[in-house]
This record gives structure tokens, C-alpha cells and sequence, in this order.
């Protein structure tokens, strides 16, 4: 980088949220002077949320750990990396001694998603380890989506998206897409994409038991009952084909299971299941009617849909309701990504017979099943307390102390661990348990580029980001840290260049499985040609030019001469817009059948649950979550920008309720589960459907042995000491944050002392 007194110009895309924002940051001797929305981004056009412009106090923030420490006792040390390095060899290599791989647990958490090394280097790590006790945020967030997909469609992330840009009619279930900017939905500046769409004579539904940012904005909102929308998704169904209204289009000679489907959904009237969810029959014939009569439609569900009792169900019947309505795969639907790089439905080959990445194997203690190489995070306490094998921990980018069910009794479980590794750069609620720390970069320090997200976009972009400034002396980037702990826990010796031999076996296996693959552009070509083709690039780059080379815009190196290449995508700083998402069936379908499993054996099952529940009475008050703009999860409240202003960690409470409680406006109240409580203060709302209260996720910032001086400011309370890790999603295991049975009674605190009280309690 240019060290000289001139401003520079640098364009990327911001790594904190799915909406994959340009960025046009300036820098001046090594310092971020200012960011702005990149208007000559392709995508995002200029739009910038409050996140973005927090970058730079994330890559200033005195908190954020720059050097590897070691834990003795409560002291925490600076060490080099060597001894950072023989420390985590001897603690994990001592485990795996006694108790084997499966001694070792590892839990990576949602900021994994947002890095391109991570994506690239822990599955080599993970595949190296070889353990079961796998974790990771998913099950607290997405897993139904990804396994409705593994099992409708036969890989995890064929998961349709919405094509908003073009839809006539936009359902959208337990989301709210104008705060988060979609989720599994990267789509940036939610609010002009739907302003647009209502512009041309558009419509836009939501339900949600809140009238949220996105409910305000829509044309119609229908508050529900938390956890009962699938009762509401299977009264249309049934209406569906009780008027004759099932339009298959070109899907017809694709799907399988089609009067499976009609036979269930016989059982579940609007009538009937109308005071289940609070929403009239009327309505929900209506709404039936109004997608099937629509030219395009789209049906969205997001959080709310997934993070509830029956996640699964009600993602399966998300995607039943587009394609009985000729939605699925159709202009203005819900259509399939083409990627530029690591496609994971890309001239792959279908399954030989019906089998899913699901029930393999199952959790000792808590017997939930095995899903998509995981199991779930709702076991982890169980597992770690009851296990005569699981002794250590590898946390990477995750704080499950704060942001998993239960969470209080996982902080405790993990003080139970005989050694813990923390792959991070916060001293927070979960690695304060940590042995060791190894610092990650800033993510100006290191290049980045959404494998993940533009899986996931409403258009196929493709935008690389260079570093902004070089590594600090002696910091190692992720990927090589994360090799780093590869050689340790394979107990081999690689050598004194040990992380180049290991990357350069690395990208070697990778060209070995395209070069065997039938359907590869690259099939049967010698592999010494490509890897000496590749060698310009190590780490990260080496394997997103391989992966963009070899995808669907690539230069099949040198076959296609105009084709994409990194080199090539490094010209385009503002990124590249690969078009509209186009029709990919048949070809995306990667079942036995090559077909559309519309009724999977699991999710059947699941329906006998599903009706059994039907007559049970809601419960007095149930808590939901809640997203804020300013926030992400747990990772985003030490930096000053995000959390100014009032506080934001309070409990939202309809008036009725709040007249039945005795409790006015800035009282606080404990509100109290089967597993905990706590006291916080209230917002009267008749913006929350009656019956609900909510509590934002992520807050909760109390541990004093953390290193978080802003957050510990502006603690909030922690919403998961409420949830229940024994209440799950009984398909995926995924956590239920959603529908959680409370009861709420006022309490005589002074302001300022609620977080003493969450302390003691």
C-alpha cells in the first residue's frame, strides 16, 4: 500500500451482513479516513446501512486482540505465535492421545460465513479432525431451509430465492428483510427493491406477530400466533386444491408426490385451523387465491419461519406453496443462483437412491439427530456435561456462551472442558474460557470475496476484495492459522514450511476431484498444467481463481478466452453483474430421481406432531426475537456507532397485556422460562400482537472477565438465558429462539441496576 500523505480510494464489499454492500473506502498513512456507499457498485448502487460504516471503528478498536495470549489461571499473557502454537499442540495433542478425534468438539460461529478464508480453510481442517461433535450457528438460524433443500431438491443450498426484482405478489413469512437486508436472501436496499415493486403495481403481504419495519412498508399485515405457521401455509394448500387452483406449469413432469400432498392437506381447512393461528379462514383463502391468480409470485420466510417448533414443516410447506402455484424456477418466482465460484449444484452428479446428509449418525446423550455433518447446538451442554469423551473445545468466530439456548448452563459446561482453543479477536463471554487465543485480522487486513452469499443473491454478482492494508508484522492470516491447527491435530510433522506444503496439498486435491469429474470443463486435463497455471496466487486467492476458472463464467483455463478469471475480476473493483437469475431445471435437481421430492419420508412423519398440536391451547405470553438494523448477532455491540442512541435491549409488550401485568412504560419486569430469568425494561406497543412479547437476540454483555469496554456499557440482557435447550425443531434439532412460554411480573429495581441483578441471578 501506498504509505505517502495522499488520501487513496479502495472499493470492496462490507463482510458484515448477507446484503453484500459496495463500499468506497478512504484511507490516509494507513488510516481509515472515511466510508461511503459505492455508487458504481452493480448491485448495491451506493446503499450503505449503519453497519458498514462501522468498519472503521472495528479495525481501531483497542479491544480487539492483536497477538496470540495464553490463559494461566485468571492472567492472560501475549505470546508469539510458536508458543501460542506448541501450547494448543500439547493441550489438544494430550486429548486426542486419551480420548481420540472425537475428544475434540469444535463450534464455528455465523461471522464464518462472511470470511472467504474461513469458508475455504475449516472444512480442511474440520475433514483432518474427524470428529463428530461438529457445531455450528446454522442450528440456531437456517438448518430447516438447508434441509428441506438437501431433501426436496438434493443439495442443501438449492434453496430458491425470491425474484424480487421482477415479482408481481411477495408473501413474506416471520421476516423482516427491510432491517435485516434479507437473510438467505442477498438482496442490498430491501426498502427501494419493494418501494419499486409496489411501483409497478406490485403487492407485498407479510405476516408476523409484529408490525415490523417491513410490515409497515407493505401493502397488507396479518399478525399470527409465533409457531403457527404452518397451520396457516396448510389451510392454503388445502385451498389450493379444494378451488381447483394448483398451476404446476413446466413443473408438472417433474415433481414426485403430488397426491401425498393432497392427501395431508385434506386434514387442514382454513376452518380448522384458523384460531390456531389467528388468521381467518377468509384470509387465508384469499391469500391462496391471490398467489395462484398472480402472473409471478414469490413466498418468503426467513427467522421467525425456521427458529420455531416446527422449523422444518414449515420451510418444507414455504416451498410446496411455490411450486404449486408455478413459482418455483419461473420469472418473478423463486428461482435457483448460478454462482461464478463453488457452486454446490453445479454439474454435480445425482444421488444414486434416497438418501439425505441427515440421521447418520446421532448425539450419545441427547439421541437428536445428525444433520447436514452437525449436530445440533441445543446438544451441546448435554454433550460436554454427560460425554466420558469430549474434553476440548476449538471455538472459531463464535460466542455459543452468549448467543446459545440455555446459555447460561453452557457457560458453566464449558468450564467443565480440560482445554479450549479460540480462533477470535474478542476476550468475550465464551473465549474468556479459552486456553489460548489466536487473533484473526482486521477485515481491512485480508481479501475477501461471498462464496456463501452470492449462492444466496436475488442477481448473480461476483465482486473481489483486496486487502485495504497489509498484515501487521508477525499476524498470521486466518487460513494459515487454521492450517496451522490442521498439521497439530493430524499429529503429523509437515516440515519447517509446513503451511505452504499443507496449502499446496490442499489446492492439489481440489484440482485431483475436478479434473475426475465427467461434467467438469476440465475433465481428464493434466493436472500439472493447472496447478502451474494457478501458482501466481497462494492461500484464498489460489482457491477462488480455481473455483471462479472452472465455474459456469469461467475460462475453463483457456478454453473459453473471454471467460472469468480472478485476474480478470480484480480489473472490476466495483464488481460484476452476472445478470437475473435464470431457469435451471431440470438441471439443478440432484435427487435419485432427478426430480422434485415434494413429500420427503421425515417431513411426512412430522405431520402426525404437527396435528397432534392442533386442539393444544397458546399459551398466556410467548417470547419472540427481534432484529435491530445496528446489529448482528452478538459480535456488533463494542463499537460505538452501533450502539448509541437509547437502548434498544428492552422487552416489547402489547397494552392489554401490559394493563393485565399492572405495568406502565419504563418499568421493569422479570420475565422468567422453564430455564431462567431475567429483568428488563418495558416498551408498551400495540404494534406486537397481544399475547407475544419480544427481546432483541445477541445483548447480554455482563461477564466481568471479558475485554468489551463499550459493550459492557451498553449490556442489555441476554434473551438465551430464557430459551430451552430441551425444545427443539424434532426434523433439524434446530433451536427454538421463537414461541418461548413466559410469564412476566413487575419488579422494584433502580435504573442501572438490572445488569447487578442479571449478574447475581
Amino acid at each position: 500500500m501506498n504509505t505517502n500523505s495522499e488520501v487513496e480510494i479502495h472499493y470492496r464489499t462490507c463482510p458484515l451482513c448477507e446484503a453484500t454492500c459496495g463500499l468506497e473506502i478512504h484511507t490516509k498513512q494507513k488510516k481509515v479516513v472515511s466510508i461511503r456507499g459505492d455508487k458504481l457498485d452493480p448491485f448495491s448502487e451506493g446503499y450503505l446501512c449503519p453497519k458498514g460504516f462501522s468498519l472503521k471503528e472495528l479495525h481501531e478498536d483497542p479491544d480487539r486482540i492483536r497477538k496470540p495470549i495464553i490463559r494461566k489461571g485468571t492472567e492472560w499473557k501475549e505470546v508469539s505465535w510458536n508458543e501460542a502454537f506448541l501450547e494448543v499442540r500439547k493441550g489438544l495433542q494430550n486429548v486426542i492421545k486419551q480420548y481420540g478425534q472425537d475428544g475434540i468438539g469444535v463450534y464455528l460461529g455465523n461471522p464464518n460465513v462472511h470470511n472467504l478464508a474461513g469458508l475455504l480453510y475449516a472444512p480442511i481442517f474440520l475433514k483432518t479432525l474427524r470428529t463428530r461433535y461438529k457445531f455450528s450457528a446454522s442450528t440456531m438460524d437456517q438448518i430447516p431451509k438447508q434441509l428441506t433443500a438437501e431433501m426436496m431438491y438434493g443439495n442443501d443450498f438449492s434453496i430458491p430465492i425470491p425474484d424480487i426484482d421482477r415479482t408481481d405478489y411477495f408473501l413474506i413469512l416471520g421476516a423482516n428483510p427491510l432491517v435485516s437486508n434479507g437473510s438467505l436472501m442477498t438482496a442490498p436496499n430491501m426498502k427501494k427493491r419493494l418501494s419499486l415493486l409496489q411501483d409497478r403495481g406490485g403487492k407485498v403481504v407479510v405476516i408476523d406477530p409484529v408490525k415490523t419495519l417491513t410490515a409497515k412498508a407493505a401493502n397488507e399485515h396479518y399478525p399470527i400466533t409465533p409457531g403457527t405457521d404452518a397451520y396457516l401455509l396448510l389451510g392454503m394448500i388445502h385451498t389450493l386444491f379444494d378451488e381447483n387452483l394448483i398451476k404446476l406449469r413446466k413443473l408438472s413432469e417433474y415433481v414426485n408426490g403430488l397426491d401425498k400432498i393432497e392427501k395431508i392437506s385434506k386434514d387442514f381447512s382454513p376452518e380448522l385451523v384458523e384460531d390456531k393461528c389467528s388468521i381467518s379462514a377468509e384470509t387465508i383463502r384469499k391469500l391462496a387465491r391471490e398467489l395462484s391468480h398472480a402472473d409471478s409470485a414469490a413466498v418468503y420466510g426467513r427467522m421467525g419461519t425456521s427458529t420455531q417448533e416446527f422449523g422444518t414443516i414449515t420451510s418444507w410447506l414455504i416451498e410446496l406453496l411455490n411450486i404449486l402455484t408455478g413459482n418455483l424456477d419461473h420469472e418473478g418466482g423463486v428461482l435457483f443462483t448460478t454462482p461464478a465460484a463453488g457452486g454446490r449444484n453445479i454439474r454435480k452428479t445425482p444421488r444414486k437412491q434416497e438418501t439425505y446428509r441427515y440421521e447418520r449418525f446421532h448425539s450419545p446423550i441427547t439421541g437428536l439427530a445428525e444433520v447436514l455433518g452437525e449436530l445440533p447446538v441445543s446438544s451441546m451442554c448435554d454433550e460436554i456435561e454427560q460425554s466420558n469423551e469430549l474434553k476440548a473445545f476449538i471455538t472459531i468466530a463464535g460466542n455459543p456462551c452468549l448467543s446459545a439456548p440455555n446459555s447460561k448452563r453452557l457457560q458453566k459446561s464449558f468450564e467443565k472442558l480440560e482445554f479450549i482453543v479460540s480462533i477470535d479477536c474478542y476476550l468475550n463471554e465464551t473465549t474468556k474460557h479459552a486456553n489460548v487465543i489466536l487473533p484473526i485480522p482486521s477485515p481491512l487486513e485480508r481479501s475477501h470475496y461471498d462464496l456463501s452469499f452470492y449462492h444466496l443473491s436475488v442477481r448473480n454478482i461476483a465482486h473481489y476484495s483486496k486487502p485495504i492494508f497489509d498484515l501487521p508484522m508477525e499476524q498470521l492470516d486466518e487460513w494459515e492459522i487454521l492450517l496451522h491447527l490442521t498439521e497439530i491435530v493430524s499429529a503429523k510433522n509437515f516440515g519447517e514450511d509446513s503451511i505452504k506444503r499443507l496449502d499446496d496439498l490442499s489446492i492439489r486435491s481440489m484440482v485431483k476431484a475436478e479434473v475426475a469429474n465427467i461434467s467438469s470443463p476440465i475433465y481428464q486435463e493434466k493436472m500439472d498444467r493447472i496447478l502451474e497455471d494457478l501458482n501466481r496466487y497462494q492461500g484464498p486467492e489460489r482457491m477462488l481463481d480455481f473455483l471462479i476458472r472452472v465455474g459456469p463464467y469461467g475460462d475453463h483455463f483457456g478454453k473459453e478466452a473471454d471467460g472469468l478469471t480472478l485476474a480478470k475480476l480484480k480489473t472490476n473493483e466495483h464488481g460484476l453483474d452476472l445478470g437475473p437469475l435464470k431457469p435451471r431445471i431440470p438441471e439443478v435437481l440432484l435427487t435419485s430421481t432427478a426430480k422434485i421430492e415434494l413429500a420427503p419420508r421425515p417431513l411426512i412423519k412430522d405431520i402426525e406432531r404437527l396435528t397432534s398440536k392442533l386442539s393444544e391451547n397458546q399459551q398466556e405470553l410467548v417470547l419472540i426475537g427481534r432484529r435491530d438494523l445496528r446489529s448482528n448477532n452478538s459480535w456488533m455491540h463494542n463499537l460505538p456507532v452501533l450502539v448509541k442512541g437509547k437502548n434498544r435491549c428492552t422487552l416489547f409488550i402489547h397494552p392489554n397485556n401490559a394493563i393485565k401485568q399492572q405495568v406502565n412504560k419504563g418499568d421493569f419486569v422479570k420475565i422468567s422460562s422453564r430455564v431462567g430469568s431475567i429483568v428488563v425494561s418495558i416498551e408498551i406497543t400495540d404494534e406486537i400482537k397481544e399475547g407475544v412479547v419480544s427481546l432483541p437476540h445477541g445483548w447480554g454483555h455482563l461477564e466481568n472477565e471479558t475485554q468489551l469496554q463499550i459493550a459492557k456499557k451498553h449490556a442489555g440482557v441476554s434473551s438465551n438465558i430464557l430459551t430451552d435447550e430441551l425444545v427443539v425443531d424434532q426434523v433439524s434439532g434446530n433451536a427454538v429462539l421463537n414461541g418461548i412460554p413466559v410469564t412476566i411480573e413487575k419488579i422494584n429495581i433502580e435504573e442501572g441496576e438490572e445488569n447487578k441483578w442479571q449478574y447475581m441471578h
